[in-house]
């Protein structure tokens, strides 16, 4: 059986509500983000832009917006250029921190070499505000989900993001870019890793 926040014996001071950070590909029918928050009462996704979907303060003033609708803790889940939206919404409003009770940050991309075919170029990333990459320590407990052959990152330059933000890295083996291209769809592991970042501070399995 899944774990969430609702099913964990352990104890919290409320349930955190879940806001997912989906990439610049937005809403995927069968993404396992989209699944996620059909299946939890608690979860809620940033709404996609309209335009300037390329924009990175544009992609950060909106997941600080949906941030702002939400009363009590929050656990960001995102993934690939979500988790980069994640960190420089960290960046830019440190203020907000201590009431993020955690972060699953799932296979980030590595915008500091080129990408393939039909992405973005470093260029047009630097251009658009998402470049340098941040790397301060985030203030709140965090886990980054690394594939061993994601096209978007190779595994040592993700876990080097990683050491960087003071996340837990978690290797989740040979699992592409963790989208409905490269088979997921349902992401069982996701629904157990939000659940130990649910809990309080002191129950996380951090240093």
């Amino acid at each position: 059986m899944s774990i969430t926040c609702e099913q964990s014996d352990m104890t919290m001071t409320s349930t955190p509500t879940i806001l997912i950070v989906p990439g610049l590909r937005d809403y995927v029918d069968d993404h396992w983000q989209t699944l996620l928050e059909r299946r939890l009462p608690n979860a809620y996704s940033v709404p996609p832009l309209t335009h300037g979907k390329l924009d990175c303060a544009a992609r950060v003033a909106a997941l600080d917006a949906a941030f702002a609708r939400i009363d009590g803790p929050v656990v960001l889940v995102a993934h690939s250029a979500g988790v980069m939206i994640a960190a420089h919404w960290a960046q830019r409003h440190p203020q907000h921190q201590r009431r993020i009770r955690g972060a699953l940050l799932a296979t980030p991309p590595d915008f500091d070499v080129p990408l393939p075919d039909g992405y973005p170029t470093p260029d047009l990333l630097r251009q658009h505000g998402w470049l340098p990459v941040p790397r301060m320590r985030l203030g709140f407990p965090s886990i980054v989900a690394a594939s061993s052959n994601d096209p978007l990152a190779s595994i040592g330059r993700v876990a080097e993001l990683a050491q960087a933000w003071g996340s837990r890295f978690v290797d989740i083996g040979a699992a592409g870019h963790l989208n409905p291209a490269s088979g997921y769809g349902e992401w069982p592991l996701a629904e157990e890793l939000i659940a130990e970042l649910c809990l309080e501070p002191s129950h996380h399995r951090y240093a």
